[in-house]
């Protein structure tokens, strides 16, 4: 195995949606960048893990930023100019592929990365951007509060190659790039006497962490058998409930993730062509079959990113590796199980037993065993920051008599998400709350010792509670740009990131530089609403 060094401006490590943001920001500033990932696939929670966009009720007229705007055109224009669309879906200015109910752009993971590579491709050819896939990061060498270089194994050419720059990037899915720079970091749940939130727990907890859960997709052939293997472990799992739960694990009845009473949610409640219902098939439906030319698609296609699936027996973060190792091989086979479980035991909507028509469509998510190339992670590895996001500065019922979230004189983009946390490790149940529209303050990018080391994802400087309302794409993708700009910026005036926070004149020079890049620093009053917009807002409200 022979070594290469490569030096650039910035290094981003991790390709997800915030690594693909902070590295196209970087680079229409001029920077010169090398963007890691681990797999083959860009774009992370949004492909590798096929989790269809969760966005806010005004996605589709006030975007946080005019790149995410493009990101989401880009998908739309590849659909109509290379999938055999109806002429009446084709029509659609809000074209909606799968038709599903968590987002007016549900669609398939494939598409994404097509349309990441897309907006890359430019870059790249310029020489402004390198992309680096299937590389593994090993280890990182610091001098004293700086990072020197990032070591990184290219896995298919058995090469060791040594990653250099002024500033670098951590936009892994749970922090790894934190735990091995020795950036001071938390993971897992605060004490509510260490951050006074309405909804922290009694105790401090590193290991109460949210269920992840591997997807999977699959179609519906109702006269076909398709029954899969019985999963390793599926006796067990069929009767596994967590104590705050009104039934089995396998089962239609989910406790309500606002409420915590029974809820019914089956797979069907009516026909799967239908436009929208409200089942789990329709929930994240990614390819409905009316939008394409007969003949085109068998069946719809729907994404499983259901409450049967989350995985809570054992934590990931901050445990040896072939604990996690064991964890997310347990984490496939209960998903897997859930599968089964449709194919084989479950009651059906007319009466019978079992969906064995049920197919597993690996082919939509790269893969060849129907499950997603990663599992979705839900939180991981959080910066000590400059300043931290609390409950207090985003939450409703944590702010009353307030009529917004707290306003951040260094915001860096806005975001707006419930506070939605999965069932957790130590069997606790949902904590799913209103909370404000938001901004990203320039404070919580900033390692409270590290120079030169930026978060682009949800290992921001948040608590365990906010983290919830932070980590959905959108928001990602803004905290990415905002990361990416930041270090582009900091390079061209050779000056540090907390520099920049802490002068009011540079402070306000990166923040029109971000609004001439198209970004948000602040959500429109509701005076300032368009009618259309308005009605987003009154519908969120609810």
């Amino acid at each position: 195995m022979t070594g290469a060094e490569h030096t650039a401006d910035v290094v981003v490590i991790g390709g997800g949606l915030g690594g693909v943001a902070a590295t196209l920001a970087a680079a229409r500033l001029g920077a010169c960048v090398v963007l890691v990932e681990e797999l083959d696939w860009l774009g992370g929670q949004l492909t590798s893990q096929a989790v269809p966009p969760d966005e806010h009720p005004w996605i589709e007229c006030l975007t946080a930023s005019q790149s995410y705007a493009t990101f989401r055109e880009t998908i739309r224009a590849y659909y109509r100019r290379h999938m055999p669309l109806t002429e009446a879906a084709r029509a659609r200015v809000r074209l909606n592929p799968g038709q599903g109910n968590v987002s007016s752009l549900c669609h398939e993971p494939w598409v994404a990365v097509k349309a990441i590579d897309e907006l890359l491709a430019p870059h790249i050819a310029a020489g402004r951007v390198s992309v680096l896939r299937k590389h593994r990061t090993l280890k990182v060498e610091s001098d004293g509060d700086r990072i020197r270089a990032v070591h990184v194994h290219d896995i298919e050419g058995d090469l060791a190659r040594v990653l250099t720059a002024p500033h670098f990037i951590d936009a892994t899915e749970i922090g790894d790039l934190l735990e091995m720079a020795g950036v001071e970091h938390v993971f897992g749940a605060e004490a509510q006497s260490q951050t006074n939130e309405l909804h922290a727990l009694p105790e401090t907890d590193p290991f109460d962490q949210q269920a992840i859960t591997w997807c999977l997709a699959a179609d519906y052939l109702p006269n076909e058998d398709h029954t899969i293997d019985k999963p390793v472990g599926y006796e067990r799992l069929k009767t596994l409930q967590l104590d705050c739960w009104p039934g089995p694990q396998l089962s239609w009845t989910l406790s309500d993730f606002v409420t915590h009473q029974p809820r019914e949610r089956p797979l069907f409640v009516g026909p799967t062509d239908a436009e929208s219902l409200y089942d789990l098939w329709h929930a994240r439906r990614i390819a409905y079959r009316q939008h394409f030319t007969p003949g085109s698609y068998a069946s719809d296609i729907t994404l499983a990113n259901w409450p049967q699936m989350d995985y809570w027996e054992k934590p990931i973060v901050g445990v040896a590796p072939d604990a996690q190792a064991m964890a997310l091989k347990e984490a496939r086979q209960f998903s897997l199980a859930f599968f089964y479980w449709m194919q084989t035991d479950a009651p059906r909507h007319d009466g019978g037993q079992g969906y064995k028509g049920l197919r597993l469509r690996g082919d939509v998510l790269g893969t060849t065993d129907g499950l997603a190339k990663q599992a979705y992670y839900r939180e991981g590895r959080r910066i000590q920051a400059e300043f931290t996001v609390l409950e207090q500065h985003i939450g409703v019922a944590a702010r009353p008599g307030k009529a917004g979230a707290e306003r951040f004189a260094d915001s860096v983009g806005i975001g707006a998400y419930r506070i939605d946390l999965h069932p957790s490790t130590r069997g606790r149940n949902t904590v799913d709350i209103d909370s404000f529209p938001f901004q990203i303050p320039l404070g919580a990018l900033l390692p409270v010792r590290v120079e030169n080391l930026l978060p682009a994802c949800k290992n921001l400087g948040t608590t365990r509670i906010t983290n919830g309302a932070y980590r959905e794409h959108a928001t990602e993708w803004s905290i990415g740009e905002a990361a990416g700009t930041l270090a582009a910026f900091s390079q061209a005036r050779k000056v540090s990131p907390r520099t920049v926070r802490a002068d009011d004149v540079l402070l306000d020079d990166f923040q029109r530089t971000l609004e001439r890049q198209g970004v948000l620093l602040a959500w429109p009053s509701f005076g300032a609403l368009t009618p259309t917009q308005r009605v987003g807002y009154q519908h969120a409200a609810r």
